[in-house]
């Protein structure tokens, strides 16, 4: 396996020692992003979160500093289950917070059982992209909102390891993505001087 395609691997399915080097540098590098999604949330004890590829959980740790809230969490990855519960301790014994093994495109969640579903640069990786997006407006609650933090495809395209395993999206195509789902409404707000990508993702009410 090419150098490149080992990284994008690892993107897409952090694992060991090389996938807990990664998410604690991509927790850095795209921190604008995670504090992009904290921003927009109205946060309250009723509140429940679904948060699709949460790494080692940094995002959990950003919005229970917020505020507390109900969050569970699901990944692809065993060893980040591990990692994000571990840096997650107190919220998870708390009852706050439950991580486990999922996949987005294909979830055992029962219709309407999310406020708000969030996403951080999981996107690309996703087998099946409108059965992902399909799945999301199916868990959401009548007036949920999905937001997805990505980085954009000019900037992907910057980067080597990018050219494979990676399916990157412009803004049209994220719209479309949302509007063919379900979704009412699909605004996009750019983050860190258009280092990425906000897509707000509406479910109408009715």
């Amino acid at each position: 396996m090419k150098i490149s395609e080992y990284i994008a691997s690892q993107c897409g399915n952090p694992r060991g020692v090389i996938g807990r080097i990664m998410t604690w540098s991509m927790n850095r590098a795209n921190n604008v992003m995670y504090k992009g999604i904290v921003s927009e949330l109205n946060i309250r004890d009723s509140l429940r979160i679904l948060d699709i590829g949460f790494g080692n959980g940094y995002l959990e740790k950003l919005i229970m500093k917020k505020g507390k809230c109900n969050i569970e969490g699901i990944d692809i990855s065993e060893d980040m289950v591990n990692a994000a519960t571990n840096n997650n301790r107190k919220y998870v014994e708390d009852g706050y917070i439950k991580f486990g093994i999922g996949d987005c495109c294909s979830m055992d969640y029962e219709d309407e059982s999310f406020d708000v579903v969030t996403t951080m640069n999981t996107i690309y990786f996703w087998n099946q992209t409108d059965k992902g997006m399909s799945e999301i407006f199916r868990v959401l609650k009548p007036g949920g909102v999905f937001y997805n933090a990505s980085l954009t495809k000019e900037n992907l395209d910057k980067v080597f390891y990018t050219k494979s395993g990676f399916k990157k999206f412009n803004e049209d195509e994220y719209k479309k993505l949302g509007i063919n789902a379900g979704f009412t409404k699909v605004d996009i707000k750019p983050l860190g001087n258009k280092y990425g990508l906000l897509v707000i993702c509406e479910k109408g009410l009715e």
